[in-house]
């Protein structure tokens, strides 16, 4: 066997695990409590395509001045991002507080 071609297909086979590898990614999408519907409807959109390809999906929703006395309508969004995609995910981690921030995790079902 030709050494040069032992080294092309053996850097051939290195580069399709490293693909495989790195299938899933972590996809973000940045909403806020007080979203309007069809803002949210777009977002939830590209979410499910992440979804979809077979990536992971992490909402976050940050939480500004007065917005953190009122965290229950955050939690009402998350739960309609929940509702709106159940059908392609489920919920790997759900919705809870860091400081200001409200993050949410889901996986492709």
């Amino acid at each position: 066997m030709d050494y040069g071609k032992f080294k092309y297909q053996q850097k051939k086979r290195e580069h399709e695990q490293r693909k495989k590898s790195h299938a899933t990614q972590l996809k973000e999408v940045r909403i806020r409590p007080k979203i309007d519907k069809h803002d949210l409807d777009f977002k939830l959109n590209r979410a499910r395509e992440f979804l979809e390809a077979g990536h992971k999906v992490q909402f976050n929703m940050l939480f500004r001045g007065r917005e953190m006395a009122h965290q229950d309508l955050g939690r009402a969004v998350m739960a309609k991002v929940v509702e709106a995609l159940e059908e392609v995910s489920k919920v790997e981690r759900p919705a809870r507080m860091e400081g200001r921030r409200m993050t949410l995790l889901l996986t492709h079902r």
